[in-house]
């Protein structure tokens, strides 16, 4: 069961997420709706550090999500190594109604997969599926992309709030399965006399990569 936590509550894990696009995609705008359920149609573009936090509760731990946003420097190709440093999941964003923002994804990916853990959780996200009607890339084509790079996959609107929430809890559940395993192999370890890896520590990094789940969602206009 997932949903928002008690802020007086204890933190059992801290999961650094980061998204990733070009700009003008809509990464700031999912930010706000997952944060703190906002959205503001003349969103400026974002400048300088920013991330955000959320508490949530999943399988009865508390888990507090630290949402990076590129702070605008992907406007200059300059996004530093420091952004991806520690970041367990990765939302990879692109804009249904330009294809130039899907043609650059494969740009991103080699960018993330170059600095970030090999085996961090990563989804693609096609954001703006409430404009179906100025849709330019194919739900199929990014699909089969996702498919290919071993990816998760979802269509989103930050506008009409579709798809946000799933498209975090996605992530942030696989990251957390993954570092319970761990937590278990490390538990059998310390039985037999090793010392787990993971003990006592809050920020985790993910094992082996995620697998892509069997049914997808995508978001349609009406």
């Amino acid at each position: 069961m997932s949903g928002y936590g008690d802020s007086n509550q204890k933190i059992d894990y801290v999961f650094k997420v980061v998204l990733i696009g070009d700009s003008a995609v809509g990464k700031s705008q999912i930010l706000a709706r997952f944060a703190r359920n906002e959205f503001s149609l003349d969103s400026k573009a974002t400048i300088g550090v920013e991330f955000q936090t959320r508490t949530l509760v999943i399988e009865h731990k508390s888990v507090k999500a630290q949402i990076w946003d590129t702070a605008g420097q992907e406007r200059y190709r300059a996004v530093t190594s420091a952004y991806y440093r520690g970041a367990v999941g990765a939302m990879l964003v692109y804009d249904i109604t330009k294809p130039q923002t899907f043609e650059h994804i494969p740009r991103w990916l080699e960018e993330l997969r170059g600095h970030a853990d090999k085996n961090i959780v990563i989804i693609l996200i096609g954001n703006k599926c409430d404009l179906e009607n100025q849709r330019a890339v194919p739900t199929e084509d990014a699909k089969e992309f996702a498919e290919k790079e071993g990816l998760f996959f979802l269509e989103t609107s930050a506008l009409e709030a579709t798809n946000v929430e799933t498209a975090f809890l996605t992530v942030l559940t696989e990251i957390f399965n993954i570092v319970n395993k761990k937590n278990l192999v490390a538990g059998e370890n310390q039985s037999n006399g090793n010392p787990g890896s993971l003990a006592g520590k809050k920020i985790v990094v993910p094992g082996p990569a995620q697998e892509i789940p069997a049914k997808r969602t995508c978001c349609t206009s009406f």
